[in-house]
């Protein structure tokens, strides 16, 4: 759509910044915490990019209130982290851990006292190793007691001063890359009928809590966040458009629906009931799973790329069980599921060193159909560029093309506005760099330099990006200048 004048983002607009516990913390053996599942997995040789860890990240445990101020002084209105489980429970379980719950308190209460709302990740990959050791984790049932023991501990404690909940991070994405692709713990290739199973357990985790948390807090705001990229057909031949509707089925909306409408799409279930792969559900589940729809107050959205797609023939490409990790561009593997869809590159778009899709017009599609499928509310929970940044010899880091991809997406994103989707925040990945992943630390992305390289040598010390500053004009202007 065309509109000769936009009307801006709302007053109250929420401008942010995300990260996640292991990616900014460290401090991973004080205080009592537990052991989670990437403290043992970043240890397997090969899994992450020159062996970095998140022993010591970017030490925000120790750093929080320095890290804090930066936000404030950049104007951030909101702060989304993830609180790490194994602080809570050290064994998943249990004996909770007051130390662990304290330094949430203190690090709610910091924001709070710069007048940033608290944004709260339930969940965001971390688990608990005990539980991994005692029933195979998201393998087993008994896993969505311990979550739900777990979110309702923290609704108690924090409930009272946060605001915005989310369930589960990028569940699509800690699912596919742990049970089909190798890439995440506990690292297992193609198990296709597990990942499904994993999922359903994930998704009763998030639908229990979800009604819990309304109990204790009916005004308060619950959601989850997806990785969403959505998908166009390579052309118009129909086999490529059914592989585009097989795609965005088994992709996106067989965790969407989920979350916005209590549901499984029913083709795709059909399909996974033919390759005896489909999910097993209790009895009530599907009561539950639809009474947890009707709480759900936003769609969460981690917006990176769109994809291409194409019919995959029966004997063409399977699942590409590496990435790029070492940001040396173009060494990424085409991917597919055969018989049904897979990856084809995208002529009109660059890439970053990743070899992600840069397509700051997609997140204005993802919003336009959240609208329409859903009508839902929409919280742009990530949204970023990861990147080789060079700290100069003055200190100052000149990130030109992190300004224009993140002006690009706001953009976009304004005009969904203007399209009426109800966007009620814009979070940034990230705010400080932190560790990636799997691809250590020399992909950046925040809009403040941490002295730290992939031997996870150097000062820590903080020093603001020309994107910091460049921010701080977009949240001083709600966007208007940009």
């Amino acid at each position: 759509m065309y509109f000769k004048e936009s009307k801006g983002f709302p007053k109250d607009f929420l401008w942010g910044s995300a990260s996640a516990a292991y990616q900014v913390e460290g401090a991973w053996n004080e205080d009592g915490k537990g052991k989670s599942n990437w403290d043992e997995f970043v240890r397997i040789p090969g899994k992450t990019y020159k062996g970095t860890n998140g022993d010591l990240a970017v030490d925000h445990y120790h750093r929080f209130k320095e890290d804090v101020r930066l936000m404030s002084e950049m104007g951030l209105k909101t702060y989304r982290f993830s609180i790490a489980w194994t602080r809570i429970y050290p064994n998943g379980n249990g004996e909770v851990n007051e130390k662990g719950l304290q330094f949430y308190d203190d690090l709610i209460d910091e924001c709070l006292k710069y007048d940033i709302e608290p944004m709260v990740t339930i969940y965001h990959w971390d688990l608990p190793l005990a539980l991994v050791q005692e029933y195979n984790g998201w393998e087993d049932r008994r896993i969505v007691n311990d979550y739900v023991n777990y979110a309702v501990t923290l609704f108690k404690r924090y409930g009272h001063k946060v605001k915005y909940w989310i369930t589960m991070n990028e569940q699509n994405i800690f699912t596919s890359l742990g049970w089909m692709l190798a890439m995440h713990p506990p690292g297992k290739v193609n198990d296709m009928k597990t990942f499904f199973q994993v999922n359903h357990h994930a998704n009763m985790a998030h639908a229990y809590s979800v009604i819990e948390y309304k109990k204790l807090f009916p005004n308060g705001n619950i959601g989850a966040s997806f990785a969403y990229g959505p998908s166009y057909a390579l052309d118009c031949n129909p086999l490529n458009a059914m592989a585009k509707e097989d795609y965005d089925d088994l992709k996106n909306y067989w965790w969407m629906d989920v979350y916005g409408y209590g549901r499984y799409p029913k083709a795709t279930f059909n399909y996974l009931k033919s390759i005896g792969a489909e999910p097993q559900l209790l009895e009530g589940d599907a009561e539950i799973m639809k009474e947890a729809a009707k709480h759900v107050d936003f769609m969460g959205v981690n917006y990176y790329q769109t994809a291409v797609v194409e019919y995959n023939p029966i004997d063409g490409v399977g699942l590409a069980t590496q990435m790029n990790t070492t940001g040396q561009k173009g060494t990424a593997k085409a991917s597919g599921i055969p018989g049904l869809f897979k990856d084809a590159k995208n002529p009109y778009l660059q890439t970053t060193d990743w070899d992600w899709t840069i397509d700051p017009m997609g997140l204005r599609m993802c919003c336009r159909t959240i609208t329409s499928r859903y009508d839902l509310p929409i919280v742009i929970s990530e949204n970023g560029l990861g990147a080789f940044d060079k700290l100069e010899a003055d200190k100052t880091v000149h990130d030109p093309y992190r300004i224009a991809y993140l002006k690009a997406h706001i953009e976009e994103l304004k005009k969904a506005v203007d399209d009426g989707s109800e966007v009620w925040a814009y979070c940034t990945w990230s705010c400080t760099d932190l560790l990636s992943w799997l691809n250590g630390y020399q992909k950046r992305y925040g809009f403040i330099y941490v002295d730290q390289d992939e031997t996870q040598q150097g000062s820590l010390n903080r020093y603001k990006k020309d994107s910091y500053h460049w921010y701080k004009n977009v949240i001083d202007t709600n966007g208007e200048v940009l």
